[in-house]
């Protein structure tokens, strides 16, 4: 039996955070509500077809009087009224009242339910409008179609922008009858096809790939207020992202977002840095297609890749290093043939001389400006950076450890020794004593002092005193907020704004804070990751996926200009599996787990799978206990339970851990 159903990730829309705009989607097309209203429908889109200026608005006519469904302030008879309702994967269902006395009583309960096709493009929108009362009412359904036509969009132009409105391909209504009697405490139902869609599968294949994709998902329980729901909104925000659609590049293809038809395409950054262990999980052997894509793609020249492979955008500093993330987190579970670590290197090696060696030492690199970083909108944190050089030892450190185990023949000796100097000169060059900080260092010698959540990525390269020094600046009023963390310090005047929340302060990138919590159990501070991770919980609480941002001194987050949702939620579960949960796959195989105590509660993880076997873990304030098949196991005099052991035959077993 699957450890999770649809209805497990149902979220109630009354408790909805701004911006409250949904959308469902089908993994061929997606299709959003007009807010405000009980039955109405916006914008969709079904690649290669774009319709964001499609509207679908209801009217009732009940015995000649027509009802409008559009919530208008005041009071009297304000036409149909909405009541709620529920988001689910595949579907979203409102409620609506009408109830007036104008001499006889009419009193209406209406529901909707909107659900994207799969197989075809467009919705089908169905209606169920009940009598509450004792009278015998003629009812009519009047339904209006805008915007007629839905353009086509070559696969290859799907990128961070949704695509326009255009004319195109028409677009089709029909239905099976829209009128009825509704006799006393009776009730109707009308079923509305945009584009001629079919409901019924898209509900059938929601089933099928949350068996899929969480079967070897721990699922989690906990008393600790707000933890579970927070897990469970992350695992839904990745399963938003999940497309299978038979013309995209990859069975299936992992987009950054897409729900509002905006960032379709895949960004090797957020795919593979962010949640690669989980992700790993959930895509089984399919995360191999998933590399093999970016390889194809032209990473030394490109950020992204448009759903049917082209390459987008320039070249990104990052890349690199979350491509290896990704590999390393897919070479756990199975064996990796040796040349495509061959040509993962040769990748990077040709994406790393994209970047100028620093003008002291050729050691570090220059990563330009913030076109090929993260965007922040004034300057600072560019050109000669602790991040991403720091993580660019790492990368190499771990091509090294893959080519080991694989037997690639990379000049591993090599590599390591570059990654030492690398993390010696991000000490030498950059640290600043006095602020506790790092510099960022322009090409004519300019420095600058930008207290960018970004420094956090570097400390795994840190010796301690400056690892201590770093961690100084993460407290109330400077990096956090009562609800989550600020991308740049509110105590850095020059830098910091609330306009751009994503990386220039205010709020963060929706993966920031529980990636920063993750990297903190990592360092060996449970107290101080935990506090990180626990002013997250409210997004569980309030949103159905995460948005791509959000505010750290508020819940919500911005009304537009925003992707409503982003593959980086899943940070937040991957934080909980290998941070809280010390969940550590190595790429020979084997499985460490070293769980961290919590003083807030008790917490249950089930059935992760991983190589055949069965795990679980449960964590308590006062101890843990891991199980493997059912049988407990004893930790080491470090605290680490080894709960599978090294493959034989060196990376991995051959086999899915999916």
């Amino acid at each position: 039996m699957p450890p999770y159903a649809l209805d497990d990730f149902a979220f109630d829309l009354r408790r909805a955070a701004p911006p409250a705009e949904f959308w469902v989607g089908s993994g061929n097309g997606t299709v959003s509500q007009l807010t405000g209203t009980v039955c109405g429908v916006g914008g969709w889109f079904a690649p290669p077809l774009a319709a964001p200026d499609s509207r679908l608005t209801i009217s009732l006519e009940v015995d000649g009087q027509v009802i409008v469904d559009l919530a208008r302030p005041g009071a009297g008879n304000r036409g149909l009224l909405p009541a709620g309702g529920t988001w689910r994967p595949d579907r979203i269902v409102r409620r609506g009242t009408y109830h007036h006395y104008a001499g006889d009583l009419t009193s209406l309960g209406v529901e909707s339910i909107l659900t994207p096709g799969h197989g075809s493009p467009g919705y089908v929108l169905t209606l169920r409008i009940r009598n509450r009362s004792a009278n015998t009412h003629e009812l009519t359904v009047r339904p209006e179609l805008a915007a007629t036509h839905a353009r086509e969009v070559p696969l290859s132009e799907w990128g961070w922008v949704p695509p326009a409105a255009g004319r195109g391909e028409p677009i089709t209504l029909s239905h099976d009858g829209l009128t009825a009697v509704l006799d006393a405490h009776g009730e109707a139902t009308f079923r509305i096809r945009v584009q001629a869609a079919n409901a019924e599968d898209t509900t059938r294949v929601w089933e099928s790939r949350i068996a899929r994709t969480l079967g070897q998902v721990p699922t989690l329980t906990s008393d600790i207020p707000g933890l579970e729901q927070y897990y469970r909104r992350s695992l839904a925000s990745g399963l938003v992202c999940w497309w299978e659609h038979p013309d995209f590049v990859t069975q299936p293809f992992i987009a950054t977002s897409g729900l509002d038809g905006g960032a379709l395409c895949s960004y090797a950054w957020d795919t593979g840095g962010y949640a690669p262990t989980l992700l790993s999980l959930m895509l089984g052997d399919g995360v191999l297609d998933v590399i093999q894509s970016f390889l194809d793609a032209d990473l030394t020249d490109r950020y992204a890749i448009a759903p049917d492979g082209t390459g987008l955008g320039v070249a990104y500093a990052y890349s690199g290093w979350s491509l290896v993330a990704l590999t390393r987190a897919a070479a756990a579970g199975r064996r990796l043939d040796p040349a495509m670590i061959g040509r993962l290197y040769d990748v990077l090696m040709t994406l790393d001389k994209r970047f100028q060696p620093d003008d002291q030492t050729g050691v570090l690199r220059d990563y330009g400006d913030q076109s090929n970083l993260l965007e922040m909108r004034g300057s600072g944190w560019e050109h000669v950076v602790a991040s991403p050089n720091a993580e660019r030892a790492w990368t190499l450190e771990t091509l090294a450890e893959l080519s080991d185990l694989t037997g690639a023949a990379l000049p591993s000796d090599e590599l390591r020794r570059s990654a030492r100097q690398i993390r010696e000169e991000v000490v030498r060059q950059l640290w600043d004593e006095d602020a506790g900080w790092f510099r960022s260092r322009y090409p004519d010698g300019h420095t600058e002092l930008a207290y960018s959540v970004q420094a956090f990525d570097a400390l795994s390269s840190c010796p301690p005193e400056i690892a201590n020094a770093l961690i100084s600046h993460l407290r109330p009023g400077a990096f956090l907020g009562e609800y989550g963390v600020s991308s740049v310090s509110a105590e850095d005047e020059l830098h910091y704004e609330t306009a751009d929340i994503d990386w220039s302060g205010g709020g963060a990138y929706t993966g920031e804070a529980p990636q920063l919590a993750l990297t903190l159990w990592q360092q060996g501070r449970p107290e101080l990751a935990w506090d990180v991770l626990r002013r997250l919980f409210w997004m569980g609480e309030h949103y159905p996926y995460f948005p791509q941002d959000h505010y750290s001194d508020k819940p919500g987050a911005p009304a537009s200009g925003r992707r409503i949702n982003i593959i980086a939620g899943l940070t937040g579960a991957e934080a909980i599996l290998t941070g809280l949960a010390g969940i550590r796959p190595n790429p020979d195989g084997s499985l460490h787990i070293t769980p961290n105590l919590v003083a807030a509660g008790n917490i249950t993880l089930s059935g992760l799978g991983y190589r055949g076997h069965t795990i679980d873990i449960t964590i308590g304030p006062d101890g843990f206990e891991v199980s493997v098949d059912g049988r407990p196991q004893s930790p080491d005099r470090g605290g680490t339970v080894v709960a599978v052991r090294p493959a034989v035959s060196g990376c991995g077993s051959g086999t899915s851990t999916g």
